[in-house]
């Protein structure tokens, strides 16, 4: 009794709210924290001698050492980071959130979408995120019912939550969440999870990277440009070890169908600059999200296969 309590509509719809509180957070932080990673290989590769005539077939430019040292003093410098330090606060004045105006959805609201303490306007996409990643738990607690594995596919939507968003602000696709999910939709069907075999969910997986990256090959051979980065390879991989290599098709389609109404829509409006793409990343995870909540069989049968 207290499992289909835990487990429903209502429960774990408000779950995903505070779930989709914290996904604002790992969205924000996590490019940062790669970003820093980033330079301080920068640094580490200023002194790589031995690496630096191999490629360049020279010694180390004057100076090298110097920026080197500079780097590393910088990222010394900075305050720490990661996803639960520092405490959330207003990027414009550094005013640290009190517990209640990080209440989801509800802190936004008595705010009215404003800081407390400058009155700099706080982005909707926050509350956005925490509705949406609500919704979807409360749509898995529907379509699957009061059982644990419930909790699993909630997991998997919050992964591809915030995979979109980080992918449609900064166009990547980080490792730290593809892989995991990936290997973990091959574990879950090895233990009989997912519901799928493990050669279907291995089958899934190999073929959502070799259809992506057999596209991303042909177009750069043809065009010389690359089309698409290589994190959503993995992505359509890791959809693939969750819902199988059926599921692949209906994704890719969707999600090309509404990425370029996307694109287009956005360069009639003038948003989208000169040179610059759609990512194809939250297209990809919102065809995953409706097969997963219709389920393979139903989408399929409503494309006429």
């Amino acid at each position: 009794m207290a499992q289909e309590w835990l487990l429903s509509v209502p429960a774990l719809g408000l779950l995903g709210l505070i779930v989709g509180s914290f996904l604002n957070v790992v969205v924000h932080r996590l490019p940062i924290m790669m970003a820093r990673q980033w330079w301080g290989e920068v640094a580490g590769q200023l002194q790589d001698e031995a690496s630096h005539e191999a490629v360049f077939g020279q010694a180390l430019p004057a100076g090298a050492d110097k920026t080197s040292r500079a780097l590393e003093t910088a990222l010394q410098g900075l305050p720490r980071l990661n996803l639960a330090v520092p405490r959330s606060r207003c990027p414009a004045c550094g005013h640290v959130l009190h517990w209640s105006e990080n209440v989801p959805l509800l802190g936004w609201l008595r705010l009215r979408g404003r800081c407390v303490a400058c009155g700099t306007r706080i982005p909707l996409r926050y509350p956005a995120v925490e509705a949406l990643t609500g919704m979807l738990f409360a749509a898995i607690a529907w379509r699957f019912g009061p059982q644990p594995v419930t909790l699993m596919w909630c997991a998997v939507a919050a992964v591809l939550v915030t995979l979109s968003a980080i992918d449609w602000d900064t166009t990547l696709l980080p490792d730290d969440l593809t892989q995991p999910l990936l290997w973990a939709g091959l574990v879950a069907a090895a233990v009989g999870w997912s519901g799928l075999r493990p050669e279907a969910a291995l089958t899934g997986a190999v073929a959502g990277y070799l259809a992506l990256w057999s596209v991303y090959w042909l177009f750069k051979l043809a065009t010389g440009k690359e089309g698409m980065g290589h994190g959503d390879f993995k992505l359509l991989a890791a959809l693939g070890a969750w819902l199988g290599w059926q599921a692949l098709l209906p994704i890719v389609l969707m999600a090309s169908v509404l990425g370029a109404l996307v694109g287009l829509v956005m360069k009639l409006n003038g948003q989208l600059r000169e040179g610059r793409y759609v990512p194809f990343g939250p297209f990809l995870a919102g065809g995953g999200l409706v097969v997963l909540l219709a389920g393979t069989e139903r989408v399929l049968a409503l494309m006429g296969w």
